[in-house]
């Protein structure tokens, strides 16, 4: 996925369509003079409409497309006839996607599953004829319903990642290159910070065919619940993982210091994430002995399921697979 082409947040104005006008109207045949109030109804306007689309990992589709108007619905006529209703507009966009009004921002909803569809903004339902409104003591009603307004606004749409498994660490600590060793996708690598801008998926395959989706997200620093670095606008990749790896190299000066910073972060962010299935990967372990490893071991988290891997070598790989498809699974 070309970083250009990724694009997680748009906000585009949105006006459903109006709803057409009831009618007055009365029978006139040529046998019947004076018939009685045969005004229709009016159609409903057009609504605005999100599916989810699983082929779809990028809002880039949305991002030029700043206004989207509905069409408004037709008004009634004689004859009982109801107008027909505006054409929907249907916008396809990834699953993980948040709608939410760009104001007060209140989160509509999520769209999470394939093929699932949810009303963003609703068409105004059509006025009724004067048909409807004909009683023992009203037999030549001279007036109709007109149809109800469209809605519009300025919403906002954003992309959470949906993934098995989230790779949180510090910038340069290995993730990409252990999601180009066991996956097909093929991440930005360099020996420098900020290397990953925007989220790289994988499709890690396991034994028997199975498998499960890794997401390597850009790097966190301290502070970035506040902005800082890439702050908080890859934090919210972190909540539709279902589990996360968390991981620190082995040349780092303080294992146990930069664990409870990443932990501090995601706590300061969003304290729900703390509550994730969680595991630590001591990366590039080929840079270390075995002795040294054994020193490392004593200063790691004794709550925390930890594994030394190395990207390089391919030390632990398998067993890191098989730790993460037990704890997926539990």
């Amino acid at each position: 996925m070309a970083e250009s082409n990724f694009v997680d947040y748009v906000k585009i104005f949105c006006r459903s369509g109006n709803g057409g006008n009831g009618s007055v109207h009365f029978r006139r045949d040529k046998f019947v003079a004076k018939g009685g109030p045969d005004g229709g109804n009016g159609g409903r306007g057009g609504h605005i409409i999100l599916r989810g689309n699983k082929q779809l990992w990028t809002l880039l589709h949305l991002k030029y497309r700043k206004h989207i108007h509905a069409e408004n619905g037709e008004h009634g006529s004689g004859s009982n006839c109801t107008g027909a209703s505006g054409d929907d507009i249907i916008l396809e966009v990834p699953l993980g996607t948040v709608a939410k009004d760009a104001e007060s921002e209140e989160i509509y909803f999520e769209i999470t599953h394939d093929g699932q569809e949810a009303i963003l903004c609703k068409g105004g339902r059509g006025g009724l004829g004067n048909s409807n409104f004909a009683s023992p003591t009203n037999q030549v009603p001279m007036y109709a319903q007109d149809g109800e307004k469209g809605e519009e606004g300025w919403k906002i749409l954003e992309l959470k990642i949906l993934a098995d498994v989230g790779l949180v660490g510090f910038p340069n600590t290995g993730k990409s290159t252990l999601l180009s060793v066991v996956s097909a996708a093929k991440p930005e690598i360099a020996n420098y910070a900020f290397t990953t801008l925007t989220p790289n998926l994988g499709i890690v395959s396991y034994r028997d065919n199975k498998s499960f989706v890794m997401a390597d997200l850009p790097g966190i620093i301290e502070g970035a619940h506040e902005g800082k670095g890439l702050g908080i606008r890859f934090l919210r990749h972190i909540e539709r993982n279902s589990m996360l790896l968390f991981m620190i190299p082995a040349d780092s000066d303080d294992i146990r210091k930069e664990y409870k910073i990443l932990i501090n972060e995601l706590k300061l962010y969003n304290p729900e994430l703390l509550h994730k299935p969680k595991m630590l990967a001591i990366t590039k372990s080929d840079l270390i002995d075995d002795e040294l490893e054994k020193l490392l071991k004593k200063e790691l988290p004794k709550d925390l399921d930890c594994i030394f891997i190395s990207s390089i070598t391919g030390k632990n790989i398998p067993k890191l697979k098989d730790k993460i498809w037990e704890m997926l699974n539990e």
